[in-house]
C-alpha cells in the first residue's frame, strides 16, 4: 500500500541541525512532487518546503528560507529535509506529504516530532 514514513526528528539546541527523512513505498516515487509540512501546538499545519518530481524545482516558506533545504533521492524513494540554524519556533510535528494530483490522492506520513530547546 502507499506509505510515507518519516524519521530523524528529536531534540536539538537552538542553532543546531537535524535531518529528516521520508521513505516512500507503494507508488512510483519519481512521478510525484513532494512536500514537508509542520504543525506546532495550537497552530494550523503549514507548508515548509516542496520539491518537484525531478528535484529541479523547490519552493520555500518564508519562515525557513535560507535555513532549511529539501532534497530527494528518487533511486531510494526518499525525500529529505535538512534543517540548520534551528530556532525554538521551529518546534513542531513535521509531516511528509505527497500532494493530490491527477495521478492520485494526497498521502500523509505519521509525522515526526522536532523540538528545539536549550
Amino acid at each position: 500500500q502507499v506509505q510515507l514514513v518519516e524519521s530523524g526528528g528529536g531534540l536539538a539546541q537552538p542553532g543546531g541541525s537535524l535531518r529528516l527523512s521520508c521513505a516512500a513505498s507503494g507508488f512510483t516515487f519519481s512521478n510525484y512532487a513532494m512536500n514537508w509540512y509542520r504543525q506546532a501546538p495550537g497552530k494550523e499545519r503549514e507548508l515548509v518546503e516542496g520539491i518537484s518530481s525531478s528535484g529541479g524545482s523547490r519552493n520555500y516558506g518564508d519562515p525557513v528560507k535560507g535555513r532549511f533545504t529539501i532534497s530527494r533521492d528518487n533511486a531510494k524513494s526518499t525525500v529529505y529535509l535538512q534543517m540548520n540554524s534551528l530556532k525554538p519556533e521551529d518546534t513542531a510535528v513535521y509531516y511528509c506529504n505527497r500532494p493530490q494530483s491527477w495521478r492520485g490522492a494526497g498521502v500523509w506520513g505519521q509525522g515526526t516530532q522536532v523540538t528545539v530547546s536549550s
